[in-house]
């Protein structure tokens, strides 16, 4: 199978708040906003889907729960590597993520601090240890 491209896809509570959350978490503007999808840019071939729960759920529910029974159960988790781990926690507590555990050298070699969004998505913001 080929890949052409990746969206990973979060299935949120409230749209609106999310798209707002992870503007200022990214520091970026959506490149697609309409009602039932907004996706962000994260690298060329590489989105940031955000979906609100009602709307998946009409496809899944029944084969699967609806996605809002496991509200704020972490169901996935956004491991970034970023250049400046500094500005992006700061980012992070701008936008209002929920710190899950402060920063701290991690046994696999990276420096890594965990938030959660508003839906419970836990976020890495990582940066590789020199030496």
């Amino acid at each position: 199978m080929r890949i052409a491209s990746n969206e990973f896809i979060l299935y949120v509570a409230d749209q609106a708040r999310s798209t707002a959350f992870y503007r200022t978490l990214l520091g970026r503007e959506s490149v697609l906003e309409v009602p039932g999808m907004t996706e962000f840019e994260l690298s060329p071939g590489v989105k940031l889907g955000l979906m609100p729960e009602q709307g998946i759920a009409r496809i899944i529910s029944g084969p699967m729960p609806h996605p809002a029974t496991a509200q704020g159960v972490p169901r996935c988790e956004l491991y970034w590597l970023v250049d400046d781990l500094l500005a992006a926690i700061g980012q992070a507590k701008l936008a209002g993520a929920l710190e899950v555990s402060p920063v701290a050298d991690r046994d696999w070699g990276d420096r890594v601090a965990y938030f959660a969004d508003p839906d419970g998505h836990v976020i890495a913001l990582a940066k590789v240890v020199e030496g």
